[in-house]
């Protein structure tokens, strides 16, 4: 029997994780905190209701608002602001307060009732400046990873966790990375139980993608309905490559952390969709064409936007090797089911993504 909080409750990630644990564990009392700030986040909250879900609608920056909360097992840390752009443009402070001081929050309420603690952490921890020295090739619709690397921690298969984390990753990154150090901290000291999961592009129906976050969505929505879309960088063709995790597939991984915490207790791993789900913008393109029956006007720009990164796979072998977890819900099937999604609730879903 477990109470489990999980931060970001009504977003994405976090209400995918409370549904699907709900299911399982009916008897579980799941606690989800959000402040809604992201737009359609609103449309999750009659789910959990449903769902018998108790939703707590506070902010993860506000220390106080962890008060009210019950002593729970687990703490799930799936808020964030995600956006690799955050910062860069604009006033860096949300992007500080919610990916930093908002973890210190979480873990101090974690330490209270001593908490076993899931973080949610993101490959961009990575240096853009390391991940653009990969050595790659151009393929047809692709950039692929070369077999021969000279950086540690980069193979065909991916990035792997002895990848360089020295130089600039993005202020995002940055809050992520010191978040995790924090983490570990506590780990060691206040014997509180954790493990980071360095996650790839997580995917799936209800998110509400964006350009500069849940581009996987935004892709499928903008074919669906006939909007122009753009090929930012590396020449304009498309060809920049991730790997993508459907967050059923993330579920199962989480669901076995919490479950098994002393396997995993102080662990760092990449998690992601890995070589087997991975794709191109160009790839993702012919996929939505054929889903959607629509072909849209897709504009090259020649120039790399600040931030982005030509490649990025994620090597599971080091989470697979420790619980036998690996991905399996391939590209296709997230499209296909991310298009039927937007399809049945098209009215709902237009003001937000088209």
């Amino acid at each position: 029997m477990k109470n489990i909080l999980i931060t970001g409750g009504a977003g994405f990630v976090g209400s995918s994780l409370a549904l699907l644990l709900k299911k399982n564990y009916p008897d579980y009392k799941i606690f989800c905190m959000d402040n809604l700030k992201r737009k359609g986040s609103e449309l999750n909250l009659p789910r959990l209701a449903e769902a018998g879900i108790e939703f707590i609608h506070g902010d993860i920056r506000n220390k106080e608002d962890f008060d009210s909360i019950p002593a729970c097992t687990t703490v799930i840390e799936a808020s964030a602001e995600p956006s690799v752009l955050a910062g860069l443009n604009s006033s860096p402070d949300y992007l500080l307060n919610t990916n930093l001081v908002g973890t210190l929050n979480c873990l101090s309420y974690a330490a209270r009732y001593k908490s076993d603690f899931v973080f949610l952490s993101t490959s961009r921890v990575y240096p853009i400046e390391n991940i653009e020295k990969i050595e790659f090739t151009e393929q047809a619709t692709r950039f692929a990873i070369s077999q021969q690397q000279t950086l540690p921690g980069i193979t065909e298969n991916g990035l792997n966790e002895n990848f360089s984390l020295q130089g600039f990753r993005s202020l995002y990154g940055a809050t992520k990375l010191a978040s995790e150090l924090i983490i570990q901290e506590y780990n060691q000291f206040l014997n509180i139980k954790t493990v980071i999961n360095r996650c790839g592009v997580l995917t799936g129906p209800w998110q509400m993608g964006k350009s500069d976050q849940g581009v996987v969505v935004l892709w499928m929505a903008k074919h669906f309905w006939n909007k122009k879309l753009t090929y930012n960088g590396y020449g304009g063709t498309g060809k920049q490559i991730r790997d993508i995790l459907h967050v059923k597939d993330l579920y199962d991984l989480v669901n076995q952390q919490i479950h098994n915490m002393d396997l995993v207790n102080g662990k760092i791993l990449n998690v992601g969709g890995g070589l087997g789900v991975s794709t191109s913008l160009l790839e993702l393109t012919d996929i939505c064409k054929e889903l959607t029956n629509n072909t849209i006007e897709i504009t090259p720009v020649i120039e790399t936007r600040q931030a982005d990164i030509r490649i990025y796979i994620t090597d599971n072998t080091e989470v697979t090797k420790l619980t036998g977890w690996s991905p399996k819900i391939g590209v296709k099937q997230i499209m296909t089911e991310i298009y039927h999604w937007i399809h049945e609730n098209e009215s709902k879903l237009k003001p937000i993504l088209s």
